[in-house]
């Protein structure tokens, strides 16, 4: 009973810690070798789903009409797409900086949409779920645009126009967001019962994430320990990504408090899909950047761990 109660205060670190420890168990297993390539694929196939049934319970207890637009939505659309257009101004300034890649890496933490989990955490500490959910699409919207307008002028490519890059980006998201919600939209058209029965199941969605971001954690971990670039460069990006999500979380909050949805904005605005910002990284920068995707993935779970620990030390569920 202490074991199980003790699991259910401390998913998130119990979960990062389960990933890293998988990571390393598998690498420095020998006779798992063979069957290496099987357990990316598999995971490749597997986190999808998962993220796909958490988002489908998440969504299905959002009502349609709180799907509705906020002023503090046009902020925090503000912060990211300018300071991510900034520092794009930067690297076209200044194409032979130093610390190109750990701007780069900035770059992504800042761009980077709403996480698709961040509807469970803000459910968790009690936030509107309904208007985080629209931020999640409008941010989706957003980065479909911006990064096929910018990244180019930042790292020029004959593969990589703007129709390519919006398609790709459309392809990898969308399909993942919106599948989903129209899926729990059907079904709520369809039988309310079903609606009640889906989400009659306590924190099932929770602890969905909780197995994603095991998972999500152990590509992280991968990422960064087969990264080739320099310690002095990791440092650097490992402190970017944190300034990032400091700055994020706490204007997120600030914004919020104003139109009376701290957590919603905080969420929204710092809890960030990682593992987007990773292929993001490989896919139209270089590898070394999607590494600012792993480490603000630690950052953000601490941090929504560290949320949960007083909500539950104040009283909260």
């Amino acid at each position: 009973m202490a074991l199980l109660r003790f699991l259910r205060n401390w998913t998130l670190p119990v979960s990062m810690l389960a990933g890293v420890c998988a990571y390393f168990m598998v690498a420095g297993c020998p006779a798992l070798l063979p069957f290496r390539s099987c357990i990316l694929h598999a995971i490749g196939v597997v986190q999808p789903l998962l993220i796909f049934a958490m988002l489908f319970i998440s969504f299905c207890k959002v009502e349609p009409g709180d799907l509705k637009f906020r002023p503090w939505h046009a902020w925090l659309l503000l912060l990211q797409s300018s300071v991510f257009a900034v520092l794009c101004g930067w690297l076209m300034l200044m194409p032979h900086s130093h610390c190109r890649i750990v701007i780069e890496g900035a770059m992504l933490c800042m761009i980077c949409p709403t996480a698709t989990a961040a509807t469970v955490v803000t459910g968790k500490l009690g936030g509107n779920a309904g208007t985080l959910t629209t931020y999640t699409i409008l941010v989706n919207l957003a980065v479909a645009l911006l990064v096929p307008a910018f990244i180019p002028l930042v790292h020029p490519s004959a593969e990589m126009g703007f129709v390519r890059s919006f398609w790709l980006i459309i392809c990898k998201v969308f399909p993942l967001l919106f599948c989903p919600f129209l899926l729990a939209l059907l079904v709520r058209r369809m039988s309310r019962r079903a609606i009640v029965c889906i989400t009659s199941v306590r924190d099932l969605a929770f602890y969905l994430w909780a197995v994603s971001l095991a998972l999500a954690i152990a590509v992280t971990t991968r990422s960064i320990v087969h990264s080739t670039c320099p310690l002095v460069y990791q440092a650097g990006i490992a402190l970017a990504s944190l300034v990032a999500c400091i700055v994020q979380f706490a204007f997120g909050r600030w914004i919020g408090c104003k139109y009376g949805e701290p957590i919603s904005a905080a969420q929204a605005c710092g809890q960030k899909n990682t593992v987007f910002a990773i292929w993001m990284g490989y896919t139209f920068l270089t590898p070394v950047t999607s590494i600012a995707g792993g480490f603000y993935s630690v950052w953000h779970n601490v941090f929504n761990s560290w949320q949960l620990y007083q909500q539950r030390k104040h009283g909260g569920d």
